[in-house]
């Protein structure tokens, strides 16, 4: 009874462990990035969809090498995570440096970083849907998808929200550019 009530404990504590550690979406060198345009909404926003990128072209180049077939269902699932994970990084950005008082030039910018991260969800939009055909059409990728398809749709929920957001923040036009009226 005492070793079973011990396996449990440790059983427990190994969850805990592993359910805590997570990855992070970002290399030590994109970090870096970040943080040297902290204070730069436009800079930022551009760096996180740069990276945004960076991920789905690797899926991209995974499915296409055919050296890559081991664990290409594993390494597609983790870059689905990080890109789902750089997308709340942009939404926290966009919050952050939307109700935030900036310059007349800084709030430009903003809205600059506002219309690039809208298009880019769009292109990644039809990315996404691009690799769910494939999950629903060819034998090999559906296969694959067994190891990421919930993280699939974890994604695809994320850049439906970015998106979202950004084009609602691209809709409020900013009070120093509202037109004046005449008299």
């Amino acid at each position: 009874m005492k070793t079973a009530k011990k396996l449990v404990v440790l059983l427990l504590v190994v969850s805990a462990v592993a359910s805590a550690r997570k990855r992070d979406p970002l290399t030590e060198a994109e970090e870096d990035q970040i943080r040297n345009v902290a204070q730069e909404p436009y800079k930022r926003l551009k760096l996180y969809i740069k990276f945004t990128q960076a991920r789905l072209d690797s899926i991209d180049q995974i499915r296409a090498d055919p050296k890559q077939t081991d664990g290409r269902g594993q390494k597609i699932h983790d870059l689905l995570e990080d890109f789902a994970a750089l997308l709340d990084e942009i939404n926290s950005n966009l919050d952050q440096y939307e109700g935030r008082p900036m310059t007349k030039d800084d709030r430009k910018d903003f809205h600059k970083g506002l219309k690039e991260t809208v298009d880019a969800c769009d292109k990644w939009e039809s990315l996404l849907k691009s690799l769910k055909s494939a999950m629903e059409t060819d034998p090999q990728t559906r296969k694959e998808s067994e190891d990421y398809k919930f993280v699939f749709q974890d994604a695809e929920d994320s850049l439906k929200s970015t998106a979202d957001m950004a084009r609602e923040y691209v809709a409020v036009q900013p009070a120093d550019d509202k037109p004046s009226k005449k008299k």
